[in-house]
């Protein structure tokens, strides 16, 4: 809560700032209609139409189901200052991730804006192509536009509320992205501008319920919480203990087992029992 709350100063801050001429007195009002209102483990709805970037008619349905968990991201591509540093922060954590956009996980950016095109969409398809430096972005980063009540819907159901400043013709809105379910169910917020890579992958995998990532991905996971207070995965002290206790019992059973074969299989190249019996 206090990094959100922190969050919402620092947005404030660049809000004002971008508008040069506001007055301290201003600043609350400014940030009126800015915040997030968890709704997690909600569902989104899957009916709402958009454009993708291609210019082809699009449900939310047809990147749900898929068996892949969603970074999702409200947004608008004509966005001066925010909108970019989230973006960015989105693509620089992803793309050190070792799991695989596209085969393990999606991104969907939804623009705000109702007047924004799917050419401008597909500009910036581009443009994260080339931030992302990596495949995946063609097949698993869409970026959609469409009617203003369904971008607000879609808002609506995650907790994502925004303006619109008709003096600056710019909306202001929070940094934050939304972790979803393969079936659209809100997994996981994370504020900021600044995703770590750890929290991301965690994140992605928490609400892929363990589907995705290798065995020792979900061992990590098990050992850590979201602490939504620290903005990001702690260590549970009690289940690093119960792993590092589970993995001692398996090392010292290997230990043990390797040297009684090792023993029984001497014993048996002398013809003796693989065990030594005592002679009184």
């Amino acid at each position: 809560m206090i990094k959100r709350t922190l969050y919402m100063v620092l947005l404030g801050l660049s809000y004002a700032c971008s508008a040069q001429a506001q007055l301290i007195e201003e600043k609350p009002r400014a940030l009126q209609g800015i915040d997030v209102v968890e709704h997690l483990g909600e569902t989104i709805p899957e009916d709402l139409s958009f454009q993708d970037e291609t210019g082809k008619a699009v449900k939310l349905s047809d990147y749900l189901h898929k068996g892949k968990p969603i970074i999702l991201v409200m947004a608008y591509y004509r966005c001066p200052m925010l909108c970019n540093m989230v973006l960015n922060s989105v693509a620089e954590s992803a793309k050190t991730l070792d799991l695989v956009l596209g085969k393990d996980y999606m991104i969907l950016t939804v623009s705000i804006d109702s007047r924004e095109t799917a050419e401008l969409a597909a500009a910036k398809k581009t443009r994260y192509k080339e931030v992302f430096g990596k495949p995946g972005v063609e097949e698993g980063w869409f970026f959609l536009t469409g009617a203003s009540e369904h971008s607000r819907a879609l808002a609506d159901a995650v907790g994502f509320k925004y303006f619109y400043d008709n003096k600056r013709d710019e909306y202001a809105h929070p940094a934050v992205i939304m972790l979803l379910s393969p079936e659209g169910k809100i997994t996981r917020y994370v504020y900021g501008i600044n995703y770590k890579n750890f929290d991301l992958k965690l994140g992605l995998i928490e609400a892929a319920q363990g589907k995705i990532g290798s065995t020792i991905d979900r061992l990590i996971l098990s050992c850590f919480h979201y602490d939504a207070s620290a903005g990001s995965y702690v260590p549970v002290a009690m289940n690093i203990m119960r792993l590092g206790g589970v993995l001692t019992i398996i090392v010292l059973t290997i230990v043990v087992g390797s040297f009684w074969m090792r023993e029984s299989r001497r014993h048996a190249r002398n013809g003796k029992p693989s065990v030594d019996l005592p002679t009184n």
